[in-house]
This record gives structure tokens, C-alpha cells and sequence, in this order.
């Protein structure tokens, strides 16, 4: 039967990207993680890792464990914490991961409601940018993580968690008050595209979002502004410097007499907002999400 220990350090190497990383992670020394990589390997009789100077990818037979191995660990982690919950010996603590938009619109309250109903139970909030938080969810650093999906990005792979949809945040075209089709009825995608825009640098979301409406309209857009903050994005419209498209949640406490806000008449693009944690969440976790919870 494989070693429980050794399964835990492979986890912990495939989280960190490398040895030493996952040493400090573990308070353990590089070489003794080499070590139990080593007897792992020679367990299996195979290699899991390749080593190269910038750290170390896994194998595709590493690959295929890690699966099991982040299962095994979990199962683990959520043994101990049963004990420990009936020994009443651990304090009742809750971690929460988000994005930033999340951050100010969906999460304060949420906390907060939490935070009356559960008055004696620590909480920490850890603000991350997708597909981040993944690895931390599977290593029990984070009991929730609220995370996004736009339209032409692929979701990361579930790792044996659970993932569920939460809401659809429709977004939305922003323009700047005084914009000439600002009192448009109906304007779509090639009618801006000489505009300045305003989105993520590339490999962000929202720019790949963007970049596959703009494909889907026979258009090029000229990105003038790269910020992945929407606040930056709104003040940025607010002073006629540019365009963007902004989730609508993003727009609920935004000034109205500064922008219009206008929807995209040649489809209805949404930013899926989930959430994620283990398939047998604790009862603080329950209770988290139904703090998330849109009301109906």
C-alpha cells in the first residue's frame, strides 16, 4: 500500500510547481521531500516528476496519481477535523477566497451575515484572480473559493472538488455619458470599432471575453487601456477616455450621470460566478453558501 506522507508531499510539490517551494510549505527540507519523492517513485517504480532548473512538472503518470493523492489527503484532512470537531479541540475557523469585483460587491455582505450568525467563528478572506485558488481549496488552506468563468475561457479542472454556478453576471457596454451613441437605442459592436477600449492586458479573461465578441462581429478592437480593476475601468469611462464591457454587478453602485450603460443587442455575453469547496463541506462552509446565495 502506498505512503499517506509521501502521496501528501506529492500534493504539496504539483501545488508549489517545486521542490523547494513545497519544502517550505511543509517545514520540511528540500532534500528531505527529494527523499520522499524518491521512495514514492521507487514504490511505483516509475518517474512522477521531471526536474528541470525552474522546478518540476509532473509525469503523466504523476499526472494520474496527483488525482488520487489530492483525494486521499482530503479524505484525510476531513478525518481529522471530524475528531478534532468532536473533541470540540479546534477553533471554529472559515477561509475565503475571492476575486476583487467579487470583493466589493457580493462578499461584504455575505461576511457580514455570516459573521452575526456565526459570532464565535474566525474568518479570513484571501483576494486571488482566477483560475487561482484551485490548489489552495484541495490543501484545506481555503474552506470556499468564489471564482469566475467569461464567455471563451475554459473552466480549470475541478480536482475532485465541487463546483457549482452560483449566478450569470450579465455584461454590460459602458460608455461615457456625453458619448455620441450614448442615447442609442440599439448599438452593437461594429458600430465601435474605432473606439478606444478599455479591458485586461492579454491572457486576461475579460480581454479574451472581448477579443471573441469582437471576432464573433467581424471586427478588430484597439485595447488603449489595460486594467484588469473595474474601478480603474469606470473612472477611466467617467473621464470620455475610453469603452468598456463590465459585468453588471460591478455596475449596481456606479454614478449613472457619469456613464451609459447600455446592453449588447447581438448577444447577452454573462460572466459565470461559482463556487467551490470539498464534496462534504463542514457546516461552516454550508453556511457560507448560503450567505452567497442570490436571493430569489
Amino acid at each position: 500500500m502506498l505512503d499517506a506522507q509521501r502521496l501528501a508531499v506529492l500534493v504539496e510539490v504539483a501545488q508549489a510547481g517545486s521542490i523547494a517551494a513545497a519544502a517550505q510549505r511543509l517545514a520540511f527540507t528540500p532534500s528531505a521531500v527529494s527523499q520522499q519523492l524518491g521512495k514514492l517513485e521507487r514504490d511505483l517504480g516509475c518517474r512522477l516528476l521531471h526536474r528541470h532548473p525552474r522546478g518540476v512538472t509532473l509525469t503523466p503518470i504523476g499526472q494520474a496519481l496527483l488525482v488520487h493523492a489530492e483525494t486521499v489527503v482530503d479524505e484525510l484532512r476531513t478525518a481529522e477535523q471530524t475528531v478534532h470537531a468532536l473533541l470540540e479541540t479546534q477553533p471554529a475557523h472559515l477561509a475565503v477566497g475571492t476575486f476583487a469585483s467579487a470583493g466589493t460587491t457580493l462578499v461584504p455582505d455575505a461576511l457580514a451575515r455570516f459573521r452575526r450568525a456565526r459570532p464565535s467563528a474566525a474568518l479570513t478572506l484571501l483576494d486571488l484572480e482566477p483560475p487561482d485558488g484551485y490548489g489552495l481549496v484541495s490543501s484545506r488552506d481555503l474552506d470556499v473559493l468564489i471564482t469566475h468563468r467569461y464567455p471563451g475561457v475554459p473552466l480549470p479542472n475541478r480536482r475532485g472538488l465541487h463546483r457549482q454556478l452560483l449566478m450569470k453576471d450579465l455584461l454590460q457596454l459602458v460608455l461615457p455619458a456625453d458619448h455620441p451613441h450614448a442615447h442609442s437605442r440599439r448599438i452593437g459592436l461594429a458600430q465601435l470599432a474605432a473606439e478606444e477600449w478599455i479591458s485586461g492586458s492579454r491572457g486576461v479573461p475579460n480581454r479574451i471575453c472581448l477579443e471573441q465578441l469582437a471576432g464573433s462581429a467581424g471586427i478588430d478592437l484597439r485595447v488603449a487601456y489595460e486594467t484588469r480593476d473595474y474601478q480603474v475601468t469606470l473612472a477611466l469611462i467617467a473621464a470620455g477616455l475610453g469603452i468598456a464591457i463590465v459585468p453588471t454587478s460591478v455596475l449596481e453602485h456606479a454614478s449613472s450621470d457619469q456613464l451609459a450603460i447600455k446592453q449588447l443587442p447581438e448577444t447577452e455575453p454573462a460572466r459565470e460566478v461559482y463556487l467551490v469547496h470539498h464534496s462534504h463541506p463542514t457546516p461552516l462552509v454550508t453556511d457560507m453558501i448560503q450567505q452567497l446565495q442570490p436571493p430569489r
